[in-house]
């Protein structure tokens, strides 16, 4: 094996925690000493040991004169844990190969740093384009202080997602539900307008065979008008959180407020505020869910970073059926997001394609 297996079997390593560490980043560690390996590691949760920390533990005094392999730079200052970098150092590594470079301002190129003035060997930049993939999310979360959006539709090949009449239920199969499910559990918060709450009632949590992380449930809600028997406000299964308007009624903020229920009110209901607001409550990713008008707010402020659509092998027809998106839309065909398309798979009897925006890190 080369630097190449051992990264890539640390990049594994790291995936395997999705949906885990938010709001820090993927990593995995593999620590190798004369072609064998000794140690593996990964971020498994904020405030528990770096991935560096549980591979050097399991590698032991096997560690002195290894090569580690890390995925991401080695921390160099004290958080909620002490400094990865100085871990290395002190458990003798001859050598360490690391995928990219950490973004944080605390981190960003310390790290390797304090390696080579310790005398360390460093490589770096080992499938650092499937390392930067890994993190998006984290990525952007450091350079924009805003979620990460993923906008998800599915719709029918005529890009409908219900009838004239507004029948949607099923529009597409178990398997791809299924996958929406998945997900769910690995973005920060989940987000619709309160159109699809009085339409749908929906519970907006994440429901897989083997369990899974509930995400913030987001309704966007200028007059207060959700119900206190929605089941947003009454299962307690998730945190939820309404985000409202100075006119909204302060009786019924209470009333949902003791079902434990956050209002929180905006200076206007603009997608920018919203998101801005997200972020200072430390969101990395936001899965929207919402219906036609939500959609189209998102698209028209342009604060879509990737978008998941699931079609199904079904024709609706009708010029008033419901499309993924409304709002005013774009005049012209320059104003038009630009999307690059990075899968498109089979999943039961539909096809999912996921596309980045054309700009987005």
């Amino acid at each position: 094996m080369n630097d190449t297996d051992y990264m890539k079997l640390a990049l594994e390593l790291a995936k395997s925690t999705q949906g885990q560490t938010s709001p820090n980043p993927m990593v995995g560690s593999v620590v190798v000493k004369d072609g064998a390996i000794v140690g593996m590691g990964a971020h498994l949760k904020a405030g528990e040991g770096h991935a560096e920390v549980q591979a050097l533990t399991m590698a032991g005094e096997k560690a002195r004169d290894a090569t580690i392999y890390v995925t991401l730079e080695p921390c160099s200052h004290y958080g909620k844990t002490p400094p990865c970098a100085d871990l290395i150092i002190e458990k003798g590594l001859r050598r360490v190969v690391v995928a990219t470079l950490d973004s944080n301002p605390a981190v960003a190129g310390r790290g390797l740093t304090r390696l080579k003035e310790a005398g360390i060997e460093v490589e770096f930049g080992v499938c650092q384009k499937e390392a930067n993939e890994l993190n998006e999310v984290f990525f952007h979360f450091m350079k924009h202080q805003k979620p990460y959006v993923t906008l998800k539709s599915a719709t029918t090949l005529d890009g409908k997602t219900a009838t004239v009449t507004g029948k949607s239920k099923w529009i597409t199969g178990e398997e791809a539900r299924e996958d929406v499910h998945r997900y769910r559990h690995i973005h920060d918060a989940i987000l619709v307008g309160i159109g699809t709450v009085l339409a749908d009632n929906p519970s907006l949590t994440t429901r897989l065979a083997r369990g899974g992380k509930n995400p913030i449930r987001v309704v966007l809600d200028r007059s207060l008008r959700i119900p206190i028997d929605a089941k947003l406000v009454q299962d307690q299964e998730a945190s939820t959180w309404i985000l409202t308007t100075e006119e909204a009624s302060m009786e019924k903020q209470k009333d949902l407020e003791e079902y434990g229920i956050d209002v929180l009110r905006l200076p206007d209901d603009s997608i920018e505020t919203v998101l801005a607001l997200l972020g200072t409550k430390g969101i990395t990713s936001l899965f929207v869910e919402g219906g036609a008008e939500v959609n189209g707010s998102f698209l028209k402020a342009r604060a879509v970073d990737q978008v998941i659509t699931y079609l199904a092998p079904k024709l609706f027809g009708g010029k008033l059926a419901p499309t993924a998106i409304g709002g005013g839309g774009f005049q012209e065909v320059e104003d038009a997001i630009e999307l690059e398309i990075k899968e498109v798979t089979t999943i039961g009897k539909d096809i999912k394609i996921v596309s980045h925006v054309k700009g987005s890190e």
